[in-house]
């Protein structure tokens, strides 16, 4: 009787250490979390990754973007998988990507029953706030606590943890915010995907502009954060959303377009000054925030926690990033022109799955540019302006580019026998994507109704 006793409590303590060190395996690349930190999510509206002091800009001026590099850690090679706000937006929050979670065209809204970070965060004990543009449906998918301008610095003061989403205006278009004057567009230096002429630069004048103003609301928010004491405590993140809204930029699955600007920053938790250069995805930042809150992560999600890189502990996350675009939804887009597209540390697969048509939108085709005429009118006799209105209009089937020496995609090696053996790699990874995501490419654009400026 009492060998069988001893050997049931052997049994039991057993028991007991399998589940501690499972607990352990479980939260071993969680940080240690004695308060619950803070969170203030900073999104910028149609932001130029690369239009920014701490990713290389000589020209546009955003000190307070600059200082958070500085105090935390830049990212520099982040993603969205769709260069479109309301796609970006509810894949960001959701950490589910465009067509499984519902919203992949414009204007758009999730499919019912999904859950976004504010359900979490909430039953976590925070109070989570939204403060500017939504972009979001339907409401009890996103039921964020909606914070006015003017009570920010409540929200901020209260004793609860909180997560707090400011969703900025700008830069969008029509970059009316800001100070030209602080710009002289005859110093600019272009960029090689924008045809260099007095227009554009009339154009980027504004934008600069706006974007300027947009780091003002980003450091007067830090300021807030600092002026309650809790800057030590609070995840504060800067994101710049998707390219900017010129040609190869937001609407396309180029990586002007999907590729955005990120830095995080907790004096806690992340080295000052520090960069990685890890392919982190939208989809990857709410388990990722999960994890460094201490909150468990629900099953089903897209994206991957890149806690390990937050800790500095790697520089490695995602083998490939996707894109999805679809112009169904857009303003004046194009009838059918589905675009997906699958990148590597290296290389970038484009399709275009009804390339026959002509790729247009509200840029092209009604009054969304200030510019754009003036690149047909150029074209007519200047050879690079031709080129790149003849690029942007009609594409080819399939695009692949080599990163490495071509980062604006302006040399398209589809053709070139020497890339067959990737193309075809990178293809294969592109559909089993597509098929776990659901997303059947023309057929999955066609159950888009198109937006009414193109019924």
């Amino acid at each position: 009787m009492e060998s069988a006793i001893v050997k049931s409590i052997g049994i039991l303590n057993l028991r007991h250490v399998a589940i501690i060190l499972g607990l352990f395996v479980l939260g071993a690349n969680r940080p240690c979390i004695a308060k619950q930190p803070n969170v203030v999510l900073v999104i910028a509206d149609d932001q130029s990754w690369f239009d920014a002091g701490c990713y290389g800009s000589q020209v546009v001026k955003t000190p307070n973007i600059d200082k958070l590099a500085r105090e935390g850690m830049r990212f520099d090679r982040a993603f969205t998988a769709t260069a479109m706000c309301a796609p970006t937006r509810q894949q960001l929050y959701t950490g589910l990507f465009p067509v499984r979670n519902g919203a992949f065209p414009n204007h758009s809204k999730v499919k019912p029953g999904t859950k976004s970070l504010v359900h979490y965060f909430q039953e976590a004990g925070y109070s989570v706030g939204l403060c500017g543009k939504k972009h979001f449906g339907p409401a009890e998918s996103f039921p964020f606590e909606t914070v006015p301008n003017k009570q920010l610095n409540e929200f901020v003061k209260q004793k609860s943890p909180f997560f707090l989403v400011y969703a900025s205006n700008s830069p969008h278009l029509p970059w009316t915010d800001g100070d030209p004057s602080a710009y002289n567009p005859k110093t600019f230096v272009l960029p090689p995907h924008l045809h260099d002429n007095r227009e554009t630069r009339a154009a980027l004048r504004n934008y600069y502009a706006e974007i300027t103003d947009f780091d003002r609301e980003l450091g007067e928010l830090d300021q807030l954060v600092e002026s309650a004491g809790k800057e030590s405590d609070t995840i504060f993140i800067y994101t710049s959303e998707q390219g900017a809204q010129f040609p190869f930029g937001k609407w396309t699955c180029y990586e002007v377009g999907l590729h955005v600007g990120l830095v995080i920053r907790w004096p806690e938790g992340i080295k000052a000054g520090s960069t990685s250069s890890a392919m982190v995805q939208y989809v990857d930042i709410l388990p990722t925030l999960l994890d460094l809150c201490g909150i468990n992560k629900p099953k089903g999600l897209d994206g991957n926690s890149f806690v390990e890189v937050v800790q500095g502990k790697t520089d490695d996350h995602n083998q490939y990033v996707f894109g999805v675009h679809t112009t169904r939804g857009i303003i004046l887009g194009t009838e059918s022109y589905p675009v997906r597209s699958v990148r590597s540390e290296r290389y970038k697969l484009i399709k275009n799955l009804n390339h026959e048509l002509e790729f247009q939108n509200v840029l092209t085709a009604g009054d969304g540019s200030s510019y754009w005429s003036s690149w047909v009118r150029d074209a007519a006799h200047d050879a690079n302006a031709a080129k790149l209105v003849g690029r942007y209009l009609k594409r080819p089937a399939i695009e692949f580019y080599d990163l490495d020496r071509d980062p604006f995609e302006l040399n398209n090696l589809a053709d070139n026998p020497t890339y067959r053996r990737e193309i075809r790699k990178m293809d294969g990874v592109l559909k089993s994507w597509m098929k776990q995501q659901g997303d059947l490419g023309h057929e999955t654009e066609m159950t888009v109704k198109p937006h009414r400026t193109m019924q």
